[in-house]
């Protein structure tokens, strides 16, 4: 059964035919203010999902709770975001599920952090780790806001130093120099498991591919994706959009296997 909209959780507030929205969170005796006027937060309280909402001004908007992907893009930013186009592809490539424990290094604003937390569900823990104090404190705040901080644990850390923890079931890096925190990573991992990074350069890649390959990894794979809309308009007819999300970053995934076996006496024995 539907549940209402109710005071104390986040509603995405669409604006009929356009691609803005806004994110608010219901409190009592609030207001959301915008160009189009103003709409009391009462007046959204008890509404279904779907429906309509109409300001002072007699325009209407529409009411819906927020997926994860309209939360990634309304976080508070301190950094750039891992955008949505190229966080669906990482985590089919960490094959995330419920009840996984998964490493990431590179917090930044914590849109990816908010997506890993929701798949690994409340039986899962995301380890998030970040080298700034404030960008940590900031990401913090945009998963306490989404309702995961009880999914999450995170601390200051530099890449290259050892990770806290051991036998995650994956790992993603975002961050400059990706090589620096691939040994560490590799330690970090259960056996088998797979590793995403996301780098801007080329530079950046080719190095990136050199340490997983000297750290042990295997099947590593590089992609790029591109993302554009089609407009689907009555006269205008179907086509392309003009305005297309290019290329955000090189996408890599790699798997950790085995170390060699280590010789016996009798295989290290010379005559």
């Amino acid at each position: 059964m539907p549940q209402p909209l109710a005071y104390g959780e986040d509603v995405l507030l669409v604006e009929p035919g356009k691609t803005r929205t806004y994110l608010v969170r219901l409190e009592e005796d609030k207001a959301f203010h915008s160009h189009r006027g103003l709409i009391p937060h009462a007046a959204i309280v008890g509404k279904e999902e779907g429906q309509s909402v109409t300001t002072n001004t007699g325009f209407a908007f529409l009411v819906f709770r927020p997926r994860i992907g309209d939360r990634m893009f309304k976080v508070k930013r301190r950094t750039q975001i891992v955008y949505p186009k190229d966080a669906g592809w990482a985590v089919l490539a960490l094959d995330l599920k419920p009840g996984m424990r998964v490493l990431e290094m590179g917090t930044g604003s914590g849109a990816f952090t908010l997506l890993l937390a929701q798949l690994v569900g409340p039986e899962g823990k995301v380890y998030t780790f970040d080298r700034r104090a404030e960008f940590l404190e900031n990401a913090l705040a945009n998963i306490a806001r989404a309702g995961f901080s009880e999914r999450v644990q995170a601390g200051i850390l530099t890449a290259g130093e050892p990770f806290p923890v051991a036998e995650v079931d994956a790992v993603f890096l975002d961050l400059p120099s990706p090589w620096e925190a691939i040994p560490a990573a590799y330690a970090a991992l259960a056996p088998g498991k797979p590793l995403a990074l996301i780098v801007p350069t080329a530079e950046q890649l080719k190095q990136s591919v050199a340490a997983l390959s000297e750290a042990g990894f295997v099947a590593v794979e590089v992609v790029e994706l591109l993302e554009r809309h089609i407009l689907v308009r009555e006269r205008e007819g179907v086509r392309p959009s003009e305005r297309m999300t290019g290329f955000t970053g090189y996408l890599v995934t790699a798997r950790k296997a085995a170390p060699p076996p280590k010789p016996t006496p009798q295989e290290t024995e010379t005559f």
